[in-house]
Parts: structure tokens; sequence; C-alpha cells
């Protein structure tokens, strides 16, 4: 099955293990990602701070050449991103005369024909089908993971249809339990980490990690697992800050979906991290995997 993949600036930059990582995975799942030629940032949480119009004019630019690869769905990595682009697709579709205006100076015009999914949703479908539950899945043991879903991936700052529950989010859950982990019950999974504002607001954002990782700790966690680039980069980089700043004791490796996934699929460490700059390995994992099943 082929998929248009917007893939943002995070996913070539600070989060190319997620990049690298999802290609991976989605290869051995027969789903053929098609990078957007030519795509450009899509503003993110910047322009959406600034300037309204830009806000939606960035990602309108990419929808409008997803749109032209003649592809019926979009699939976008990063919360941030895929935040950004569902909105600004939902506000050409409400202000017909917002998307004529974007469109006269776009080579590629949006239509508003393609689907756009994140790429939790798109991993949430495949496992259900027959496919993937004839694979032969390693088995993963040592695990018991808090999955952290951050702000951006179900909470929207317009009135968008998205598949997830939007306080109590279930696909990354349902992700785990398929590969034989069963995650945690806990309170903060969509608390925000401070994104950006770990920059010019670095209080309050480290105060805002430390309450996540006091009670995942609570709840008997031993890691995390996330969908977004930005909650990743915070809850790993800034841990030992916010830690010793808060008297917590414990340190939590924070892993995304696609490397558990990854492992489950037969990928090695090897495979997941090709490249000792591209991430922290927080864990031993030699003690994360059984036998093969």
């Amino acid at each position: 099955m082929d998929l248009a993949y917007y893939p943002g600036c995070s996913l070539y930059q600070s989060a190319k293990l997620y990049n690298h990582q999802t290609k991976l995975v989605f290869g051995i799942l027969d789903l053929k990602l098609k990078e957007l030629e030519d795509w450009s940032c899509c503003g993110a949480t910047s322009a959406g701070k600034i300037n309204d119009f830009m806000a939606v004019a960035l990602p309108a630019r990419n929808l409008g050449i997803a749109e032209s690869t003649g592809l019926a769905e979009l699939v976008i990595p990063c919360s941030a991103c895929y935040s950004r682009t569902l909105v600004a697709q939902k506000q050409l579709e409400d202000f017909p005369l917002l998307k004529n205006e974007i469109n006269i100076e776009l080579s590629n015009k949006v239509k508003g024909v393609i689907k756009v999914s994140s790429a939790l949703e798109v991993l949430e479908k495949t496992i259900s089908g027959s496919k993937f539950k004839s694979m032969s899945l390693r088995k993963l043991e040592g695990y018991n993971p808090a999955c952290y879903y951050g702000c951006m991936n179900t909470r929207f700052p317009y009135d968008v249809l998205i598949a997830d529950n939007v306080e109590n989010p279930q696909s990354m859950e349902t992700v785990l339990k398929a590969i034989g982990v069963t995650p945690l019950d806990w309170n903060y999974k969509t608390l925000c980490c401070g994104a950006s504002s770990i920059i010019y607001n670095p209080e309050s954002a480290l105060d805002l990690m430390a309450k996540i990782m006091r009670d995942a700790v609570s709840r008997g966690a031993d890691c995390f697992v996330v969908n977004c680039p930005m909650c990743q980069m915070n809850m790993e980089s800034q841990q030992d800050q916010f830690c010793e700043k808060h008297g917590i004791k414990e340190r939590l490796p924070v892993y995304f979906i696609t490397e558990l996934l990854g492992l489950a699929l037969g990928l090695s460490k090897e495979d997941l991290q090709p490249g000792d700059n591209l991430f922290i390995d927080g864990m031993d994992w030699t003690q994360l995997c059984g036998d093969s099943v």
C-alpha cells in the first residue's frame, strides 16, 4: 500500500531516529511511504502563534503537493505537524474564500480530497489486519511502559474529527498490546511537557515534565513510549535537570512507539539505532528481548 509521507522538519533534525524507524517499520508492514517532493515547513507552533494566515498557508502548500501525487492518504509522524496540517485542512474546507486566496499562489492546488493521518493512526489500523496477525513476533520482556501522547496528538485549537479518544487516547496501548506489552494506566498521558517553552520559559517547562515523570514513576513505569518528537526530546534530554530540581531519583528511558514495534517485528538494535549521534540509548537492550515466538 502506497502512502504519501510528510516527515516535517523535526524528523530531519532532532528526531532523525524517528524518521529512520518509521520508514523501517512501515516497510516491514508493507506500507510504502512516498515522501513528498519539495515539502516545506508547516509552521508548527510558531506560525500559529504569530500569523493566522501563514498558519494555514504553510501546511496548505504541502497538502497541495500531497494531493498532486494521486495518493489517498498522507501520513505525518510528528504530532505538531499532524495537528497543524489537519487543522489547516479543516479550516480550508470551512472557509472557501481563504482557500481560494491561498490556492491562487499555489502551483499544486488544495482540493481537500486526501486523508490526513498520524503515523500512530495508520499503525493501529494495520495491526488489526490479518497480515499482521499472521506475522511471527519476537517476545518482548522487561517493560512496564507509560504511553505518553503529549498535548498535540488529540487536542486541537479547532474542531476536527480524530480517531482516538481526546482525553484518554488508547492507540499506543492498542499497538503495544498487539505485540504482547501491557502498558500502565496513568493520569498524565496528555499533559503538555512544555514543548518549545523549554527555551524561553524553562522553569515552567521543567515543572511540567517533573509532574509527568513523578506520576509515571508512582504507577511503576520503567519507561515512556511516545509518538511526538518534541515530547521525546524534552523528556529525554531534560530528564536529569527536572529530576534533580524536583528531587526525583528515578530515571526512565523514552522510546518512540516505532522502537518497540520494530523490536517485535524482528529488527535489531543496530537496525533501529544506526548511529550513536542519532539518540541516547537509555537501557540495556539485552534485558528487553526474550526468545522469539
